[in-house]
């Protein structure tokens, strides 16, 4: 379906029937020693047109915020503050200018309909927003970087308490309650496009030297502990199959899987990035130095992530938060409730 389409055909059906409406009611006034008096009775029946109103309004308004996220005018935080904002200042603005004026017209005049609408949808909206900024954020995984430990279709929930309590849209740190550490599953966002959230494992902290040669790696000199655990056969796109292994980092174990016929490195694939110098390649592999202030991350599908080892360091300012569950997948029902680790 063309969701696009049926955005902007929306849109458009509903400024039509707002505007009939306006029109509609100009005619149903008229002035009468100086005040504004309705012609309609206030005790009838709603009109046709003012039911296709009710419809209209939220329609609109749903159809707006929903364009600016499809069109990437707005990330969807700034959409639903966007969205807080605009009904917060309809109802109060009406609760303490017009409401007074309608009822010396009318003693029973029923609320407009942008009104309701906005009574409605403030408190709702406000609990979404302040629920998914402040506490925890869902997400979709669209990608295999993160397999096995993530799969293509979870949805998960992301801790965004965890690192710090965060403005929302401007995602700067206004309280330090934990840090990264390796292992972690973190959300943050894109170096190359911040516009763009990416999942991937912290596998260096500020001040580690991270190597990553013939695919085994090396955390400040001393080589990540890994068992052969079975093998992986990717379908989705094609037969792939993967060595999967254990790995511990730290004190936590987590899985992840390599393909033995993807080269160690391409350097082809190595992009330019903010204190590349801190980094060396060769046909091999990498290693970096992580600077004060970013995190080193890797996907768990290592032959199949696009991640640090292309495009450098992610900045604390970009980090969204940690993945802890999977809520939802419903190709794999029971996927629902797993940690992740």
């Amino acid at each position: 379906m063309n969701w696009e389409l049926v955005g902007w055909l929306a849109i458009g059906a509903s400024v039509i029937i707002i505007v009939a409406s306006f029109i509609s009611a100009k005619k149903n006034t008229v002035t009468v020693s100086g005040k504004k008096v309705d012609l309609v009775d206030t005790n009838a029946s709603p009109s046709a047109l003012h039911l296709a109103l009710e419809i209209a309004w939220p329609v609109l308004f749903i159809a707006s915020l929903g364009m600016l996220t499809f069109k990437e005018v707005m990330g969807f935080s700034a959409v639903l503050l966007t969205a807080t904002v605009i009904t917060g200042v309809i109802w109060l603005v009406d609760r303490f200018f017009f409401r007074k004026q309608r009822i010396q017209r009318a003693a029973n005049a029923h609320d407009p309909v942008l009104v309701e609408m906005a009574k409605s949808f403030f408190p709702v909206i406000l609990i979404v927003f302040l629920l998914r900024s402040f506490l925890y954020e869902p997400f979709k995984i669209p990608s295999g970087s993160m397999v096995p430990t993530l799969l293509v279709g979870d949805f998960i929930l992301v801790n965004k308490y965890t690192y710090g309590v965060r403005l929302p849209v401007i995602n700067k740190k206004i309280f330090a309650v934990g840090e990264p550490q390796r292992s972690d599953v973190m959300v943050f966002r894109y170096p190359v496009d911040p516009s763009k959230d990416f999942i991937k494992r912290v596998i260096g902290i500020p001040g580690d030297t991270i190597a990553y040669t013939n695919k085994r790696l090396t955390v400040n000199g001393v080589p990540v502990e890994t068992k052969a655990n079975g093998s992986y056969t990717e379908t989705e796109g094609g037969m792939r199959f993967f060595d999967r292994f254990t790995e511990k980092l730290g004190e936590k174990s987590h899985e992840m899987m390599v393909d033995p016929s993807w080269p160690a490195m391409n350097l082809g694939q190595v992009r330019e990035f903010p204190m590349k110098s801190n980094c060396t390649y060769n046909n091999e592999g990498l290693s970096c130095k992580v600077p004060a202030g970013h995190y080193f991350m890797m996907g768990d599908s290592r032959d199949n992530s696009d991640d640090g080892r292309f495009w450098g360091f992610v900045p604390e300012a970009n980090i969204v938060g940690r993945a802890v569950l999977v809520w939802m997948n419903f190709g794999s029902m029971k996927r629902v409730g797993t940690a992740i680790e």
